[in-house]
């Protein structure tokens, strides 16, 4: 039902990261989409984008996919591009979202002439490829696979 409010949680390592507000936008069988302002304090400069007050995030996330994807906009209506988090499955229940951070992220600008693959050196310190390799393979084919939208241009079919 969109238009209701649920709490999005994320965690890394078995603690929350992050929780914040969001306002549910569509929601599918398998799939939850959510606007939600910038949930951190002040600005995330992080040289190919700013995190900045005001910013709106549109999250979409799916409870059979191994990734999310946020599309950032300004305050002033300018979509940023596309934050594309690997994580496990999301938890989508009643009141809100949970999902588990894999470190490995990816970047997709607006006009599409960015693609970076983020954190991989945090990734292979996080140890998840000898205590879950499974998982890890996963991550890995998510980040491929959104990298691989993000070079042909489709990563907008996934918002």
């Amino acid at each position: 039902m969109s238009g209701r409010s649920v709490e999005i949680t994320l965690t890394k390592a078995g603690r929350t990261k992050i929780r914040y507000p969001a306002e549910v936008l569509t929601e599918e069988d398998a799939r939850l989409s959510v606007r939600a302002p910038w949930a951190a304090e002040g600005v995330r400069d992080f040289g190919f984008v700013r995190f900045e007050p005001g910013d709106v995030f549109v999250e979409h996330y799916w409870r059979d996919r191994w990734f999310t994807v946020k599309e950032v906009w300004s305050a002033d209506g300018a979509l940023k591009g596309w934050y594309c988090d690997i994580t496990r499955p999301a938890v989508i229940d009643g009141s809100g979202v949970v999902v588990e951070d894999l470190d490995l992220d990816l970047w997709v600008s607006a006009d599409g002439s960015e693609v970076l693959r983020l954190d991989e050196d945090e990734f292979a310190a996080s140890g998840l490829a000898a205590s879950d390799p499974e998982a890890a393979a996963r991550a890995v084919v998510a980040l491929d696979e959104l990298e691989l939208l993000g070079r042909e241009g489709l990563i907008d079919l996934l918002a």
